[in-house]
């Protein structure tokens, strides 16, 4: 009896497992179908846009409590949760051949977020390629709550 049980739970294991694994197979396929169908800029493209001073809205779609992480500091950006995409953007953005660049932490949740942009007729939404992380591992400035901070690698300490 114990080894037909022991038996049982190592097939609901196994199941619930690759049930597990086929359904990251659909997020990545759905975040491939929507990076393909908004596109994405590279940090290096956005910072040329800011420092440009060149018309951009940037879009923050992570959640509150992971703002702290800090900020892409532009001219015109608001943070709107994915959740609150679709109630919160058609008052915020009237122009619909703007250009938006949404971003998360780490491009995920911003492609998801360009790709429902583009479905509601923002012909011009994209998303940042890699998201923050991306950004602040290129050397750009992050805005926090401390002030404006340059993320760098250090080296390792000499023994």
């Amino acid at each position: 009896m114990n080894t037909r049980f022991t038996q049982l739970t190592l097939v609901a294991l196994l199941t619930m497992t690759s049930t597990l694994y086929a359904g990251f197979a659909n997020t990545d396929k759905l975040l491939a179908e929507a990076k393909k169908e908004a596109g994405e800029m590279t940090p290096t493209k956005l910072k040329v846009i800011i420092d440009e001073e060149e018309s951009v809205i940037v879009l923050d779609v992570r959640e509150s409590e992971q703002r702290s992480e800090g900020e892409i500091y532009a001219d015109e950006s608001y943070a709107i949760t994915r959740g609150n995409l679709e109630f919160v953007i058609g008052n915020k953005v009237k122009d619909k051949n703007a250009l938006i660049v949404t971003y998360c932490r780490s491009g995920g949740r911003g492609a998801l977020a360009a790709q429902q942009l583009r479905h509601l007729g923002y012909k011009n939404a994209t998303n940042l390629k890699g998201g923050l992380k991306a950004w602040a591992k290129s050397g750009y400035p992050v805005e926090t709550g401390l002030g404006t901070v340059i993320i760098t690698e250090e080296a390792e300490p000499e023994e």
